[in-house]
């Protein structure tokens, strides 16, 4: 790659003109002045794709066109995909490279499918491929994990990486509102789509997972790589357990690095949170992700995780770091994943459980319980029982375990004669020492 003149301004294709598009595109000429004072150059928006020229957008039309080919081949500098989804945004990625554009994507869903073959061309080709936008919006993370923790050993990275299910918890734990209640009012203020399903089923937090995990550790995951749990069965029950626990559910996205270095373990699930710990205290549609490094030691990323403006805000980030690039015939970080640690099941994921057991009180049911438990290899932390006629609730917060020792207890449990149901099962993130 051949950098830009300096004195001519770089100019940047944008492949989407939806409401993120419209803001890069507003940003772009906002910050006009701005920007060439920090680079000593222009960047200059010369073509926005879009789907339908005949729908209002706050984007000057002569900038717009249908025909999203001839933008990615248009040999602009920069092109920045905003289209989502598989295809066509991986065609158009990739010929936009093979043309010699550097690419700003906050494609999560094809970077987490198959990033290694857009990682693999841009490297061929000699040019930049940045995505600061994938992950968790204006939150500058997907830098700090390429970066600024380059030199440390990560070991664990867990966050709440999705809005929309973050505010339908928060609005469970705070206002007692059923999950249908929840949605509905996320749906009606915007955080939700039409069919939420991406986002409550959680394979939205599943892409961003498979990406984070493959900047902490170096390492190739795709999507299918990731266990995935998402939060349409949370009831007030387990909200209610959460709170007799002191904790609160979180749909945490965990990436991490088993103690022995056999592998990673990717995980996107419910999972109760004790309140004294940071991300106990992230509400409705804010991102946070906590960070575990060997000297680093704990850190917290928190801001907004999506709409227009923050999206736009961490797209331009990129695009003024590969303008920068252009400039200088200089290239940033590539791939990581130069160390390939094998990714285990979830049966290997060490943690702690909540196990909440309807059971028939009488004599000797405690202990056919704790024998399924011991029998297991699951140590019980505490036990909680609340009695109602001859039935009674128990509630077991477990010390830690394997999730496989987990699910044989469970197993265990339904075949006693003294257990009616297993009412739920929950892992539990964050305690102090665990």
């Amino acid at each position: 790659m051949s950098p830009a003149e300096p004195t001519r301004p770089v100019t940047v294709a944008v492949l989407g003109g939806g409401t993120v598009g419209t803001q890069v595109a507003r940003l772009l000429n906002d910050s006009d002045t701005d920007l060439h004072i920090r680079m000593g150059t222009s960047l200059k928006l010369t073509k926005v794709a879009v789907r339908d020229l005949t729908k209002p957008r706050d984007i000057d039309a002569s900038f717009l066109t249908d025909d999203a080919m001839a933008v990615a081949t248009s040999g602009a500098d920069i092109v920045v995909e905003l289209i989502g989804g598989i295809e066509p945004a991986k065609s158009l990625i990739l010929a936009a490279i093979a043309a010699g554009s550097s690419i700003v994507t906050a494609n999560k869903a094809l970077l987490a499918s198959d990033g290694a073959s857009l990682y693999a061309a841009a490297e061929a080709e000699g040019v930049d491929i940045f995505f600061e936008a994938s992950v968790a919006g204006a939150i500058p993370l997907v830098r700090v994990l390429q970066e600024s923790l380059a030199g440390d050993h990560i070991t664990k990275v867990m966050g709440i990486v999705n809005g929309t299910t973050n505010y339908i918890l928060t609005r469970m734990d705070e206002d007692g509102a059923s999950f249908a209640d929840a949605l509905a009012e996320a749906q009606s203020l915007g955080y939700a789509e039409a069919d939420p399903t991406a986002d409550v089923e959680g394979h939205d937090a599943a892409s961003k997972a498979a990406i984070l995990a493959e900047l902490a550790f170096h390492t190739h995951v795709t999507r299918e790589d990731v266990y995935c749990e998402g939060i349409t069965t949370i009831s007030q029950v387990d909200i209610r357990a959460a709170k007799t626990m002191g904790c609160v559910i979180k749909l945490l996205a965990i990436a991490e690095r088993k103690a022995d270095d056999s592998g990673v373990i990717v995980r996107v699930h419910p999972t109760m949170v004790p309140k004294e710990h940071p991300l106990a205290s992230v509400r409705e549609a804010f991102n946070a992700i906590f960070v575990e490094a060997e000297a680093a030691g704990e850190l917290m990323f928190y801001g907004r995780g999506a709409g227009g403006a923050p999206t736009a805000s961490a797209v331009l980030g990129d695009v003024v770091v590969a303008a920068r690039n252009r400039l200088t015939g200089s290239v940033g970080w590539g791939e990581s994943a130069d160390v390939q640690y094998p990714v285990l099941p979830i049966s290997e994921a060490l943690t702690c459980y909540y196990v909440n057991i309807d059971v028939i009180d009488r004599p000797g049911a405690l202990a056919s319980i704790a024998q399924a438990f011991s029998e297991s290899g699951v140590s019980i932390q505490v036990v909680r029982q609340d009695g109602h006629g001859d039935r009674a609730s128990l509630i077991v917060r477990t010390h830690r375990s394997t999730d496989g020792a987990l699910q044989a207890t469970v197993n265990r449990l339904r075949k006693l004669s003294t257990v009616k149901a297993v009412v739920g099962v929950m892992r539990v993130e964050g305690e102090a020492g665990a």
